[in-house]
């Protein structure tokens, strides 16, 4: 018999929560994948609909550093066609989410002024996209299914 039964099944309860958070990352992954890839690549798709004046906001609006207006929206709306494709497909899910951080940041910066609900907004995507580069995309991902057992036969190396 036990001394500490209490302490026991408060460790063996414990241990069946953190069971079921860590079968749910995979999910949680997918989700933050996903939603965070709508949003950019939405907007992606607003800028090919109007170019004309996706280049004028580029122009008068957003102030990018170091690139001209028209650099400036070809590679963004290109970023954010692309990248959150790779993104949701987890297909090199950790360069996507670190583009996507930088698309972000440059959005953030580029404005002269940004709603506070905007800048949360922006606040909730930069952490999703950091926990998504810094943990990975999870293992329902390209990456994990088809990238990372590639590599590993071909170097032998665990590099994903």
């Amino acid at each position: 018999m036990s001394t500490f039964p209490l302490l026991q099944r408060g460790a063996s309860l414990w241990n069946r929560l953190t069971t079921v958070l860590d079968n749910a990352q995979p999910l949680a992954a997918l989700l933050a994948r996903g939603y965070v890839a709508e949003a950019f690549f939405r907007s992606g798709l607003t800028k090919i609909r109007d170019w004309e004046t996706t280049l004028a906001l580029f122009s008068d609006e957003y102030q990018v550093p170091l690139l001209s207006p028209g650099v400036a929206a070809v590679m963004g709306t290109g970023g954010e066609l692309v990248l959150p494709v790779l993104l949701l497909l987890g297909l090199s899910g950790r360069f996507a989410a670190l583009g996507l951080s930088v698309m972000n940041v440059v959005a953030v910066i580029s404005l002269s002024e940004i709603a506070p609900a905007a800048l949360q907004q922006h606040v909730t995507w930069g952490v999703l996209l950091a926990a998504l580069a810094i943990f990975g995309v999870g293992l329902w991902s390209m990456d994990s299914a088809l990238v990372k057992p590639w590599l590993r036969r071909v170097t032998g190396l665990n590099l994903i």
